[in-house]
């Protein structure tokens, strides 16, 4: 079965399949005149004989030279034009209604190489014209150019016969050829649909295996950047207060205090990337977050942190930024500050989204030069259209202030003030 739908879509095979079937076609009909001229009751002369053999060899001559020997369009022009003139005289010398179906064989071929319509009206018009012209020719050759008017009307009966079955056929052999011709449009329309959607599948999965690749490499770094860098900074906390721990012991519990808080906030940066490598992404919102960071940096410690927190809807990026920005302001407050209370206040202005985070430490020294976590967060709050503000005075507390756009679609930054 699939031999036989490919062999039915290759349109040079079938289409020669087809004229070989004419040519036979023609070779018997050609004989069916031949012998049906010959023996009528009046016999004919014996050069009408030798003419008709002759244009019926010519005609089967030239219908196998257009099979089989690949001319050209023009040439096939050239050699229709000459095959109808071989049927006028053929229908000339014959008179005979038989030749209709000679004129459909032939007619057929034509059919075949023409793809504009309207010729092919036109040549199905001259078609019957001339044969009912040659029908009249031929009737009034056989019957020696009289007469006779008890056969007229068999006469004008054979030619609308004939004229009809040419015009049956035309109808017929077109509709066949434009049902072959929109089947083929449909099968190579299919198939390049079938190509197209290959190629798609085939991108989309090279598209999502690259996203995949780069949500990975993304997470990976998040946890070297942000989770690395708390656990360095634990580490640095209790090795400090390791040595403080017999002179100054506030000052030890304060570095333990700090290193608790990071040490949580890792935890919590760990446990995000093992949901976004899990392919979960965190729909908590993101006030439920901030409160439950502020929760666990007051757990176990004397700090007081109050709030004003505003429920905003955020992308995930977004979301994961503010978290991660609040809690490495408070670290910095209480590591670098020595803060024991503070006013964390986040809602969005417009299209603009604030976090401010206000200590009551030590401040910033008048040499201060940014590190690691500001700057980062400096950076990042550029590329979501937004700035980092730090406002301190030496021994009276510190601001931090972080403003980003709420979308995806803003990218500009704020500038700075």
């Amino acid at each position: 079965m699939e031999e036989k739908k490919k062999f039915f879509g290759d349109t040079k095979n079938f289409t020669k399949l087809l004229h070989c079937l004419i040519l036979v076609l023609l070779v018997i009909f050609t004989i069916v005149v031949f012998v049906q001229f010959v023996n009528v009751k009046v016999k004919p002369q014996l050069g009408l004989i030798i003419a008709l053999a002759a244009c019926l060899v010519t005609l089967i001559i030239l219908c196998a030279v257009e099979v089989y020997a690949g001319i050209t369009f023009a040439g096939r022009i050239a050699i229709y034009v000459i095959d109808f003139l071989l049927l006028l005289a053929i229908n000339s010398i014959t008179g005979s209604i038989f030749l209709s179906a000679l004129y459909c064989v032939i007619l057929t071929q034509i059919y075949l190489n023409l793809d504009v319509f309207h010729t092919k009206i036109i040549i199905f018009a001259i078609s019957c014209v001339g044969f009912a012209s040659t029908c009249v020719i031929g009737w009034l050759i056989s019957h020696g150019w009289v007469l006779v008017s008890g056969e007229i009307v068999d006469l004008v009966s054979g030619s609308v016969v004939g004229v009809i079955v040419i015009a049956v056929h035309f109808i017929v052999a077109n509709f066949l050829i434009g049902f072959y011709n929109t089947n083929l449009k449909m099968r190579a329309a299919l198939k390049a649909s079938d190509e197209r959607k290959a190629e798609l599948e085939k991108v989309y999965k090279e598209l999502s295996e690259t996203a995949v690749f780069q949500e990975r490499n993304r997470i990976a770094r998040d946890i070297h950047d942000n989770a690395g860098h708390s656990m360095t900074a634990v580490i640095m906390q209790t090795e400090a207060a390791k040595l403080l721990i017999d002179t100054n012991p506030e000052a030890a519990k304060a570095k333990i205090i700090s290193a608790n808080i990071q040490a949580k906030s890792a935890l919590e940066q760990m446990r995000e990337s093992v949901h976004l490598l899990a392919g979960r992404e965190g729909a908590q919102p993101v006030k439920q977050e901030i409160a439950e960071v502020l929760a666990q940096t007051m757990d176990g410690t004397d700090l007081t942190i109050r709030s004003d927190i505003s429920d905003v809807e955020l992308s995930f990026e977004r979301r994961h930024f503010i978290i991660n920005s609040l809690k490495e302001c408070l670290a910095n407050g209480i590591r670098h500050g020595g803060a024991t209370a503070f006013y964390v206040e986040f809602g969005q202005d417009g299209e603009n989204v604030i976090l401010t985070v206000s200590d009551n430490g030590c401040g910033l020294p008048a040499d201060f030069k940014e590190g690691f976590g500001l700057k980062g967060i400096r950076e990042k709050a550029l590329s979501f259209g937004g700035k980092l503000l730090v406002e301190s005075e030496e021994d009276d507390g510190c601001e931090v202030k972080i403003i980003i756009k709420n979308g995806d679609e803003d990218k500009k930054e704020l500038g700075n003030d």
